[in-house]
């Protein structure tokens, strides 16, 4: 019968922190050396009051955390968050020990809202910075590559764009004209099946996402969505523009924003 096992009833710290991951501690040493957190401070200081006290969230450790989700294909804040919690490696990368708790994803939420596009931008653009400084930014030749983003705004809220008529209102007006006196959810069904030219973004828009367009998702439903467009450097892969932009236009927006001729939606 083999010896059971006894587990440690305490753990040295120093043994915790020999499990860090290589590139997260590599990032970490640059982005001190460069002097990211001071950089991340100085720019959104505007954004918190100066009698409070230090911020819940020090805006150098939420741009560590939006690094995190960038780099794990996380796209959720809570999901950031909680494998910011789960890891060692990631907690040492945002400068949290084992005994401090790590940020919630309500707190996340909260400090992407407080800071401005214009701040998110200056930090990107710091990053384009060091990229180039270290040879990883040639600017020789750019590709842009979009995909579909579906929008938070549900089909059944759209309202015509020259009056503000709901869809089911417009739909029992139609019914109506057509003959049907009172239409049942299954008249007015069936009267949407047969109508042609269904959805027109020229006809229809959401009253609280303008800007969100209908359009058919990969796997063939029909959405609101907008398309989120990347331009790439080519030779080294470096993403240098990421904008969205309504599902109407062509691939043309980030090299746009390239030359400091677009504006954010």
């Amino acid at each position: 019968m083999p010896e059971e096992r006894q587990e440690e009833l305490f753990i040295a710290a120093d043994a915790v922190g020999a499990l860090d991951n290589p590139f997260y501690a590599a990032l970490d040493k640059l982005l001190r050396k460069r002097g990211f957190d001071a950089f991340a401070e100085e720019t959104c200081r505007e954004f918190y009051a100066e009698r409070m006290g230090r911020p819940d969230l020090p805006p150098g450790v939420y741009f560590r955390m939006l690094m995190v989700g960038y780099l794990e294909g996380i796209g959720s804040e809570r999901g950031i968050a909680w494998r910011c919690r789960d890891s060692i490696s990631l907690r040492e990368f945002l400068g949290y020990g084992l005994a401090k708790t790590a940020p919630e994803h309500s707190t996340l939420s909260k400090t992407r809202k407080r800071l401005s596009l214009e701040a998110h931008g200056a930090v990107f653009g710091w990053m384009l910075e060091v990229l180039q400084e270290s040879g990883l930014l040639k600017g020789k030749t750019v590709g842009v590559d979009s995909t579909t983003l579906e929008a938070n705004a549900a089909m059944r809220a759209i309202v015509r764009r020259d009056d503000g008529t709901e869809y089911d209102a417009w739909l029992e007006q139609l019914a109506e004209a057509s003959g049907i006196e009172t239409p049942t959810r299954q008249d007015l069904a069936k009267l949407d099946r047969k109508r042609p030219k269904k959805g027109s973004n020229q006809d229809w828009k959401h009253p609280h996402d303008p800007e969100a367009r209908i359009t058919k998702m990969k796997d063939g439903r029909t959405r609101l969505a907008h398309k989120l467009e990347q331009a790439v450097d080519m030779d080294t892969g470096a993403v240098v523009a990421v904008t969205v932009q309504t599902m109407d236009g062509g691939d043309t927006a980030s090299r746009a924003c390239l030359s400091g001729d677009c504006e954010p939606m």
